[in-house]
């Protein structure tokens, strides 16, 4: 009983973040096509791969035992995304 209840509040979290994410990603992207600038069109691609990171984290949690594979390959939208506001940030 407690298992499932915990599953679900992860569940719901996890539904939580990935709204978030997907709603900077809609923000950045209105306010890039507003002002087409570098700057925000690189804050905009930062959070849509936030947002895939976020989208293959919530899916490989959900496998029973995910491969170091699926690990590497989650991490790698995280590291673009970042990176991608970073540029942001400093241009």
């Amino acid at each position: 009983m407690l298992d499932a209840l915990a599953e679900g509040v992860l569940m719901l979290m996890q539904l939580t973040v990935f709204a978030l994410a997907l709603g900077l990603t809609l923000i950045s992207f209105q306010s890039y096509t507003k002002s087409k600038s570098k700057r925000l069109e690189s804050a905009f691609i930062g959070f849509a791969f936030l947002s895939m990171g976020v989208a293959l984290t919530t899916i490989t949690s959900q496998l029973p035992s995910a491969a170091t594979a699926f690990y590497i390959v989650e991490t790698i939208p995280f590291i673009i995304g970042f990176g991608m506001l970073y540029v942001s940030l400093y241009r």
